[in-house]
């Protein structure tokens, strides 16, 4: 049986967590203007800052717009647009570059040519760069000249990241506009394809509650598609002016502090949702207003956190507890459908008993909570452990599990645990406690899902906890887990990461129990 750590979850628990050294990013942002502030450099440089990087601008093109539309737009001569490039690339070491819109076939050529000019040794020692292809503004307004879009087509094949919306998406594909995600991601594959760039699949502007975003890339040499979808939900709001601008700055940002696009496109999107949630706080304009860009920054009362997310850290340090949970027969024999019947119903008469308490837990995190969109997050959560989640058991059981049923130890030690958390006056900790329930099992149902098939003797288990509901409820969980972390002073944050270490280490005693 593998052993649950105590309260000293690591070697340097007990004196705090390592320091986490980051060297604020210095991005650059190439791209337009808009004097409301809600889009084009002026959201750049906002996003940018609030994804902990420092901000430099080089404008293409001034744009007379406002949250309604654009008016005109006036293109700087060529050469003007290369000594704002040379000035910053003479005197400061970019980390990242963001480019947006560029406007017509000359423009578009500068900034080329100052890539291969500034980084000539086949791109070596380049800053990673993300293209957002400014072609058609959500308004539907045109920002590309129509005898430019094969040279913006070019530029595509020479950054690493490129971030389209739907109607982009369709001109780069030279298709229809999508109506429906496997179409989208049809055509991210399709771009990648022929570019060789990384393609963020966006279903901002696909109807529904759900929200998803994709990077997908296909390689050249064995044309299997790479997919890392990242869940979203739809956030209520007609604010959202600037949100393709904000995004891909916010990744170029965070890909300069984590170093990967996965993880970059996850916490942009996070700091995104925040922006999108309280969007409305905001008074700017008749039309569409901007996004809400430091609304983390101003809840969390001035306090400014350039490091990454706290459960993308704390996720990273439970790598061993991870490592453990692959390698333990019940989930090995699970995933081949070789675990023996009454192992399996054992675990499942404990994971009853388990919910039970568990749902009192996300009960009181609803109790607990600061906001009314957190209170329903969790209530519904503690309901569908009671109501949803226990039928599968019940119904795999043949009944009800009785109250008298033996609770294992490990089970008692698990609930002990989070009814403690429960009990204290932590907001955070509780939620840091609960949330290695939602991702540990989420990471392990999406893996587990590959070994699905027909006659599968615990299918049933592999879809619940493969669901993209459920993934969505996982990514929410981490959501507001990480705005928690960034309220919390320095003591409270390392108490919900002990808890949260805890927990994912009693997930797999769980998993381990005889």
């Amino acid at each position: 049986m593998t052993a649950v750590p105590d309260c000293d979850v690591s070697a340097r628990a007990s004196s705090g967590p390592a320091p986490v050294i980051v060297k604020v990013p210095r991005v650059l942002s190439i791209a337009g203007t808009d004097p409301t502030g809600g889009a084009g450099i002026q959201a750049d440089l906002k996003s940018i800052a609030a994804n902990g990087g420092y901000g430099m601008a080089v404008v293409t093109a001034l744009v007379a717009q406002n949250t309604c539309g654009v008016r005109s737009v006036h293109i700087p001569p060529a050469s003007f647009l290369r000594a704002q490039l040379d000035a910053v690339s003479d005197d400061v070491d970019i980390d990242a570059i963001k480019i947006g819109m560029l406007g017509d076939i000359a423009t578009i050529t500068v900034v080329s040519t100052w890539l291969d000019e500034t980084w000539p040794q086949d791109g070596a020692g380049r800053p990673p760069v993300v293209l957002d292809p400014v072609m058609v503004a959500t308004s539907g307004d045109r920002l590309l000249a129509l005898e430019a879009e094969q040279a913006l087509r070019d530029l595509v094949t020479r950054v690493d990241v490129v971030t389209p919306n739907l109607p982009e998406l369709a001109v780069l594909a030279d298709t229809s506009i999508a109506t429906t995600w496997a179409e989208a991601l049809d055509q991210g594959r399709r771009v990648s394809t022929s570019t060789g760039a990384l393609v963020l699949v966006k279903g901002g502007h696909l109807e529904g509650a759900r929200s998803p975003d994709a990077l997908v890339r296909v390689s050249r040499e064995s044309d299997a598609p790479d997919v890392v979808e990242v869940p979203g939900r739809r956030i209520a709001t007609s604010n959202t002016h600037g949100t393709g601008c904000s995004l891909s700055s916010a990744m170029a940002t965070q890909y300069a502090l984590l170093l990967d696009w996965s993880r970059a496109l996850k916490a942009s999107k996070r700091w995104l949702q925040g922006a999108l949630e309280r969007a409305d706080e905001l008074d700017v304009g008749r039309g569409a207003g901007p996004i809400n860009h430091f609304a983390e920054l101003w809840a969390s009362a001035g306090t400014v956190s350039v490091t990454p997310c706290a459960t993308d850290i704390w996720w990273d340090e439970i790598a061993s507890a991870r490592a453990a949970l692959e390698d333990l027969d019940f989930l090995n024999q699970l995933r081949d459908g070789k675990l023996d019947k009454a192992r399996f119903e054992h675990y499942l008469t404990q994971d009853s008993l388990y919910l039970t308490k568990y749902a009192r837990a996300l009960s009181r995190a609803s109790q607990l909570a600061p906001t009314a969109d957190e209170q329903v997050f969790w209530a519904r959560n503690s309901a569908a452990c009671l109501d949803v989640e226990r039928e599968l058991h019940h119904e795999r059981l043949g009944g009800a599990v009785s109250e008298a049923t033996r609770e294992h130890a490990v089970t008692t030690a698990y609930t002990d645990h989070l009814l403690a958390a429960a009990g204290g006056s932590s907001y955070g900790v509780l939620v840091a406690a609960v949330l290695p329930c939602f991702w540990l099992y989420s990471d392990l149902g999406e893996r587990l899902l590959a070994a699905r098939r027909p006659n599968h003797p615990y299918s049933e288990w592999l879809d619940t906890y493969s669901d993209p509901a459920f993934a969505e409820s996982t990514q929410r969980a981490c959501e507001i887990t990480d705005q928690a972390a960034a309220r919390a002073y320095a003591d409270e944050r390392e108490a919900m990461r002990r808890a949260f270490h805890i927990s994912s280490w009693h997930e797999v005693a769980f998993f381990d129990m005889q």
